[in-house]
């Protein structure tokens, strides 16, 4: 006779993304040293971190989204590292991908134009000070905004959704970039897989 296990007993284990990409695939504008360095090393130790932080915890049985919206401390530092790194790397290709005319709509709608956007966003991710992220997010009215976060925080923890991300800590450029941000900015724009925050409406 058979039987459901409870899902509260089930350890969650979080796992390191696979790219979708190749590590040269992004190359000239994102080199495979910072993909290694980024993805391998970086966001592999926020897993690793996680999973030995929340064992024996209520939160080894949450997803990534419950433990962002309960937890503090390094518990929550980690959890969101690894959110936000999810978002921002599966959020970049090398293939030609366009804006929905969903999305395109939503944008004129809340910057008055695409190019606007682009330049509000860029702006902001230049002049953003220290470590964080920066983030295209939709409230629960449907309002597109960008936002600013610093180190670990995350637009999903103040109730905003993220449909897409730039990294703005140093390590996710300066092998390439060295301390040029707004060049980085630049051609990390030409990266972004619209395909992919197209779905996350």
């Amino acid at each position: 006779m058979g039987y459901t296990k409870n899902l509260k007993d089930i350890t969650m284990k979080h796992e390191l993304i696979n790219l979708p990409y190749s590590y040269d695939a992004l190359e000239p504008l994102m080199s495979k040293e910072t993909l290694e360095f980024h993805h391998d090393k970086h966001h592999q130790t926020y897993v690793t971190k996680l999973n030995e932080l929340i064992v024996g915890t209520k939160y080894e049985t949450m997803t990534l989204e419950e433990i962002i919206n309960s937890a503090d401390g390094a518990i929550f530092n980690n959890a969101a590292q690894v959110y936000n790194h999810d978002i921002f790397f599966l959020g970049l290709t090398n293939k030609g991908t366009k804006l929905s005319q969903e999305l395109s709509d939503l944008i004129t709608a809340s910057f008055d134009s695409v190019e606007q956007f682009k330049a509000e966003f860029i702006t902001k991710a230049t002049t953003h000070f220290g470590s964080g992220w920066v983030w295209l997010v939709i409230d629960e009215k449907g309002t597109l905004s960008i936002e600013a976060t610093s180190n670990a925080q995350t637009p999903l923890a103040n109730g905003n959704y993220p449909l897409m991300v730039v990294d703005v800590w140093e390590h996710a450029y300066y092998i390439d970039y060295r301390n040029v941000r707004p060049k980085y900015l630049e051609n990390w724009w030409q990266l972004i897989n619209w395909d992919y925050v197209n779905e996350r409406l």
